[in-house]
């Protein structure tokens, strides 16, 4: 076939076969932030810094949209840092976002592509003591990186606290923030700053909420899109597994066994679930940490840590996970409970096959989920293949896992026993350690029943 014959490129594949030869330095961007992203192993820009960074650095307001894990952070830190070094100031940039682990996240990567220029950044949360963050507040960091809530209660209650003098406002998963009811809080802290200002509004999904709020709070943005309808990046390999809702737990342990070697993040619908299972999971030897909303922000972090430094290999969330947060070696995504909302599905397979590395997802459906299945595969349109378990396999796990499970559910009575109670007092050596509460208990009792229960279960 000659080259005539060939099929002429389009536009956007013209565009992205450009974009694919451009550096850092091409977009704009200081040899000193350069060497930065060297550091941090960005070998290249990704598509969306590709379109925002160049129009970021005239001025311009910015509204961003892109797939999840395309490289967002880095569209908006590196404008930012560069403003900051043409005319150093302190509070000089305040990022919003929607929870307390993706603040810290982006507060590690400014502080890291500021390494050099001796940035510094203060994270806001709630969760966190207020006097402590009002003396954070009083050193004037370069950066703010804040939760909605937290911040306009600096704003009302700490003595000399003014975001007067800002040039820059970014508003990172803006969608998020305000599906959580920020609505209100983001109005105050807009009033609070000046107009005369540069603002960023980043989001994976545009919604009516987001729209309102672009017209309210930037001026002649330019809109900066990759991807313009809802959709997973193409490295994900997705899957789903049609099962009674009585064997998920079954099917999830004979999952996380035939994968064992790769790294999970295990999504569900409550809080109770994750602890639950994670107690399950610990019982069968299987090293997981569970991550939610009522957990301290102590205890959050500290689950965080433990499974990004790969001392535990399983996580089990609520979607306080699912938005925003990097973590590199995330191999497979567990829906254990299907996402009520079709668009929280994206954000929680995009914790896998980030930045181009290819990654897996599977979602279980039982019996009372159909409804919600066909509305995500309406919502990504696509139909996904069925994962391949062999059912005589899995149900070979059965007693096991409903032993464990038992045990769990005693665990978790004991927890609650204790919380409600009485309220003790925790001593210094029994602070926070990430989640693990009751797991060794468990564990014991269920190797105690082993013991007992001699040979049938043992043979198992």
């Amino acid at each position: 076939m000659s080259s005539d014959d060939e099929p002429a490129p389009d536009g956007s594949e013209k565009i992205e076969a450009y974009q694919d030869k451009l550096a850092f330095a091409d977009l704009g961007i200081t040899e000193v932030l350069c060497t930065a992203t060297e550091r941090l192993k960005w070998s290249k820009p990704t598509q969306i810094q590709c379109e925002a960074v160049p129009v970021a650095l005239q001025g311009k307001d910015v509204v961003g949209l892109a797939e999840t894990g395309s490289g967002k952070t880095g569209a908006f830190a590196l404008p930012i840092l560069q403003r900051l070094l043409e005319a150093p100031q302190r509070l000089f940039a305040l990022v919003l976002t929607p929870t307390r682990e993706l603040a810290y996240q982006i507060s590690e990567q400014f502080e890291a592509l500021g390494a050099s220029i001796g940035v510094k950044c203060c994270v806001i949360v709630g969760g966190m003591d207020m006097m402590a963050q009002s003396l954070m507040l009083a050193k004037k960091p370069h950066v703010v990186i804040a939760t909605p809530g937290r911040l306009v209660d600096h704003l009302e209650n700490t003595k000399g606290f003014s975001l007067r003098s800002l040039k820059c406002l970014v508003m990172d998963e803006a969608d998020r923030i305000l599906n959580m009811d920020f609505g209100v809080e983001v109005d105050k802290i807009v009033k609070a700053i000046p107009r005369e200002r540069q603002t960023f509004l980043f989001s994976a999904t545009m919604t009516k909420k987001v729209k309102k709020l672009q017209r309210a709070a930037l001026r002649d943005a330019v809109k900066v899109e990759v991807s313009s309808k809802y959709q997973t990046v193409d490295k994900l390999q997705q899957y789903y597994l049609f099962i009674p809702a009585k064997y998920k737990d079954v099917y999830l342990v004979h999952i996380l066994n035939e994968l064992a070697g790769n790294s999970f993040m295990v999504f569900c619908g409550t809080c109770n679930n994750t602890l639950r299972l994670s107690l399950l999971l610990n019982a069968l030897g299987l090293p997981a940490i569970p991550l939610h909303g009522q957990m301290t922000m102590n205890k959050r972090l500290g689950a965080l840590n433990k499974f990004k430094s790969k001392n535990k290999s399983i996580l089990l969330a609520t979607d306080v996970a699912s938005r925003g947060l990097d973590i590199e070696h995330v191999d497979v995504v567990v829906n254990f409970d299907i996402p009520t909302h079709s668009k929280d599905y994206i954000h929680r397979v995009g914790r896998t096959a980030r930045a181009g590395r290819a990654g897996r997802s599977v979602t279980f459906v039982t019996q009372y989920d159909v409804e919600l299945y066909q509305r995500i595969e309406h919502l990504i349109g696509k139909k996904l293949p069925q994962y391949a378990a062999a059912e005589d396999e899995v149900m070979m796990l059965q007693e096991r896992v409903m032993e464990a499970d038992r045990l769990a559910k005693q665990e978790l009575r004991s927890l609650g026993d204790k919380e409600t109670g009485r309220k003790r007092k925790r001593r210094p050596d029994e602070e926070d350690d990430g989640g693990d509460d009751g797991e060794t208990g468990v564990r014991r009792r269920l190797q105690g029943n082993k013991k007992r229960g001699g040979g049938r279960r043992g043979r198992r």
